[in-house]
């Protein structure tokens, strides 16, 4: 039994109901796709009081349970004018889970600059954000923990989501009290500004009770055995975390680089020095004393997160993960991961999407406003939006809208959100999960990195698509970080045994596509009712036409191609 609040941010008024069951199975994106249906907000204005900002922890929230205290947060996105579930790591979800939270959604918007607490006893606190404004996230962080003790987890609406900048995420704490992990993609940090919530605390309490607490102590602990004994978590994750990626994609000529003018920063088998993955960063990192293997939440036994170091051994920044390394990295021409540490810090410290940021850069380069690999240059651009000066606050509005205001013609975007990390003209599989997600183009929706394409036809592309897609719905829907799917995948009967001993309910394995596909069902009603075509599936003109060095691909895919995947989910 959970907790949901409905709380009216207009006159501070607070609904609770108890949720049990199968109710705490479809969280997260499921939970988030159905409660904006049912109130209507796909037409809204996304930065008007009508638009519901959504915050939900999965079943295993408050424990220990590996990988299993993901925070989503959700709403009518400001940036891609659809559906925007952004999930992160740390310590929100863990505390809401140990104050028998389900969840909460923000109604309305605050007549003043509020901080909520959400206390022990069961109360809400609707305090004074006076203070805290225009700080950045350390900073303002510092202050929240002087002020509430040591004991409790933070989110925060950092200083360009005070002024409803769309690059602004929302910045959850760290296990060590950092606020540097963010649900970041689609304006999610616009919207809790524009409601004028400046942070949310809440206070850690013990471990919350559940149905048989004998079996879900032994899942718990099969869980992370089993983790334990895969090999991509042992050989991947835990020795160079998620910036081994950028060492594949460089390989395969899939690595944006100079605003996706190219596939590779260096040609390793050419004897070229590739600095800007893990493969060169995880050792130098540890031999500076920086820790590589590192977990961003309690009782996590992936740990691909790290801290990174400089050469005295000082932190510049946790993490450096490889959707950082790839967008504010190589796609801005950055070679050295110390200038990008120092920018991933900056951005941090904003509360911004670095996927978002470093696009948006990489186009006002684009422009000619700045060189490629100015690291000074994109700090000054950082600077600028956290300062909130009239040309930051049109850097602000992402990669799209900046694009439109320089008359940029290559802008890498779909349905107005910046393109992840993976070129679709190489990464054909995850390409067109980005264009078909109503989520904007996030590769999160279903990712297939490593997936060789080019002898495949669309068919066979559209099918793995889909899969990876449920899967990933289903796993969002749990409050489950992705990086767990190698093992959940393969055990969804595991999987639901271990969720019926914490909750006494009675699934089954089928309940894991099942959940996806109705998720995703969902999302694509919400955006078909926000007014969303066939067109805004379609990758910009010059993925077709601009052949990507080395492989020389150009887009094989269009739009109409990939609509109406969703007609292909059985009911």
């Amino acid at each position: 039994m959970r907790t949901y609040y409905d709380i009216q941010l207009g006159d501070r008024t607070v609904t609770k109901r108890e949720l049990a069951g199968e109710d705490l199975v479809k969280v997260g994106r499921n939970h988030i796709a159905r409660t904006l249906l049912e109130l209507g907000a796909a037409t809204v204005d996304p930065l008007s009081p009508a638009n519901p900002l959504i915050f939900s922890a999965g079943p295993f929230a408050g424990s220990s349970f590996s990988n299993a205290n993901r925070t989503s947060v959700g709403c009518k996105s400001p940036l891609t004018g659809g559906i925007k579930e952004a999930n992160g790591g740390g310590t929100f979800g863990y505390g809401m889970g140990q104050l028998r939270i389900a969840g909460f959604t923000l109604h309305g918007a605050s007549p003043d600059w509020v901080v909520l607490h959400f206390k022990k006893d069961g109360s809400l606190d609707f305090d004074d954000a006076r203070p805290y404004l225009g700080k950045g996230n350390f900073e303002a962080n510092r202050m929240l923990l002087a002020r509430y003790g040591k004991k409790v987890a933070t989110a925060l609406c950092g200083p360009v989501g005070e002024y409803q900048g769309l690059i602004a995420g929302i910045a959850f704490t760290d296990k060590d009290l950092r606020p540097s992990r963010l649900a970041a993609r689609g304006g999610v940090g616009a919207v809790l500004g524009s409601k004028k919530v400046k942070a949310i605390v809440l206070d850690l309490d013990k471990i919350p009770p559940f149905a048989d607490p004998k079996k879900t102590n032994a899942s718990i602990k099969d869980y992370s055995k089993m983790l334990l004994a895969d090999g991509i978590v042992t050989n991947f994750y835990q020795p160079l975390g998620t910036m081994g990626m950028a060492d594949v994609q460089n390989q395969m000529g899939g690595l944006p680089v100079r605003n996706f003018s190219a596939g590779q920063l260096a040609d390793v088998k050419a004897g070229e020095t590739f600095k800007m993955g893990g493969q060169f960063i995880a050792p130098l990192n540890t031999g500076r004393g920086g820790e590589q293997t590192h977990a961003c939440m309690p009782g996590c036994v992936i740990q691909c997160s790290n801290v990174y170091v400089d050469a005295s051994g000082k932190e510049i920044v946790s993490p450096v993960e490889y959707e950082t390394l790839g967008l504010l990295g190589s796609n801005c021409g950055l070679t050295d991961p110390d200038d990008l540490a120092g920018l991933n810090e900056i951005a941090n410290d904003m509360g911004v999407d670095t996927i978002e940021t470093g696009a948006t850069l990489a186009v006002l380069m684009e422009a000619g406003l700045g060189r490629f690999g100015d690291a000074k240059f994109m700090a000054a651009c950082l600077r600028e939006m956290m300062q909130g000066t009239p040309q930051g606050r049109i850097c602000a509005q992402g990669t799209a809208r900046v694009g439109h205001h320089y008359k940029v013609r290559r802008v890498p975007v779909i349905k107005k959100q910046a393109i992840s990390a993976y070129d679709p003209r190489v990464v054909e599989a995850t390409g067109i999960s980005m264009m078909a997600t109503a989520q904007g183009a996030d590769h999160t929706a279903g990712n297939l990195p490593r997936l060789k394409t080019r002898e495949m036809d669309l068919n066979a592309l559209l099918e793995q698509s889909l899969i990876a897609q449920i899967n990933c719905a289903a796993t969002d829907s749990l409050g489950l970080c992705i990086f767990g799917r190698s093992v959940t995948e393969p055990n969804t009967e595991w999987l639901a045994n271990a969720l019926n001993g914490a909750l006494g309910t009675n699934l089954t394995k089928e309940f894991f596509p099942a959940l996806g596909r109705e998720t995703l069902k969902l999302e694509h009603e919400f955006n078909r009712r926000a007014g969303f075509t066939e067109k805004d599936d379609e990758l910009p003109e010059f993925f077709y036409s601009e052949p990507l060095a080395p492989t020389n691909h150009v887009a094989r895919f269009h739009g109409q191609d990939v609509h109406w995947m969703y007609e292909r989910l059985p009911a």
